[in-house]
């Protein structure tokens, strides 16, 4: 199964998603915001369309894995897992509390659901791969899902992942790649230049889609398009982003890559999104 409501549109998950992170947020009253912002309509396309699990059995054996590789974008993924169930919404008000089941960086060991612990850079890809292996050799039909930063790509870890996961011929894996242009010490592609990227993953011997990150039928036909390619390689789906997604004043603010928002504009920004209306 993919979660409960199915009566609930798309869209109005990835709203909730991003109300769900912006109150997190509030809480402690920072947080990577902005990408949560960015990368909420690709995680409402893939819990709520494309994959395979059960809300009240995490660690249910014929589920689909989502790796979060960019282990400070836990805010986002913890909204999505809020919305689908997986987590109950009354622990949204600990994030980042001692003893919180939802710490600010992403742990696997803490959180239902969360199946890597990030924070190191550049590793989801190839504990992917590593899962992937592991699931084929058991017979298991699960995907493997990873989501990873433009600014991973940085890494060399994360192209000897590429050339694994092609050689192993590796078609239940499915990775995605956040490319908001932004990272810690400025504009990605002034930090170490990745384009053409598709033309790049291509010539790994990956199938790989490049779509709008915030257009949600173009994310969910690449979702569709990826499941249900025949030929036995891995697949990407790269998604252009843009940082702070539904709220204007901040799609606008810059730096972005850790946002410092006000006290006041936390209500300010769930007001942009319409927090509070029905679905």
């Amino acid at each position: 199964m993919t979660g409960q409501g199915h009566n609930i549109s798309l869209s109005e998950r990835a709203r909730r998603i991003r109300c769900h992170a912006l109150r997190m947020g509030e809480v402690q009253g920072q947080g990577y915001i902005a990408q949560a912002l960015d990368i909420a309509d690709v995680l409402a396309a893939a819990y709520f369309h494309a994959m395979r699990y059960k809300p009240e059995d995490p660690e249910w054996d014929g589920r689909d894995r989502f790796l979060l590789s960019n282990g400070h974008y836990a805010i986002a993924l913890y909204a999505a897992l809020i919305e689908a169930g997986i987590v109950p919404e009354s622990e949204l008000d600990t994030y980042g509390f001692d003893d919180s089941r939802l710490p600010m960086s992403g742990m696997a060991s803490y959180t239902p659901g969360m199946e890597m612990s990030g924070g190191s850079l550049g590793l989801g890809l190839s504990i992917a791969v590593g899962k992937c292996l592991g699931l084929k050799r058991r017979g298991s039909d699960s995907r493997v899902y990873t989501l990873f930063s433009d600014g991973e790509l940085d890494e060399g870890s994360k192209w000897e992942a590429m050339m694994s996961a092609a050689h192993f011929r590796l078609d239940n894996l499915i990775a995605i790649v956040d490319v908001n242009n932004q990272q810690a010490d400025g504009p990605s592609k002034q930090m170490m230049g990745f384009e053409p990227l598709a033309d790049k993953v291509r010539a790994f011997g990956w199938f790989v889609q490049r779509v709008d990150g915030n257009d949600l039928e173009a994310v969910v036909g690449a979702f569709d398009a990826a499941k249900t390619h025949q030929e036995p390689q891995p697949r990407m789906i790269i998604a252009d982003t843009l940082m702070g997604k539904g709220v204007p004043f901040l799609e606008a603010r810059e730096p972005n890559h850790f946002m410092r928002v006000d006290a006041n504009e936390w209500k300010l920004a769930l007001k942009a999104l319409g927090e509070g209306r029905s679905a």
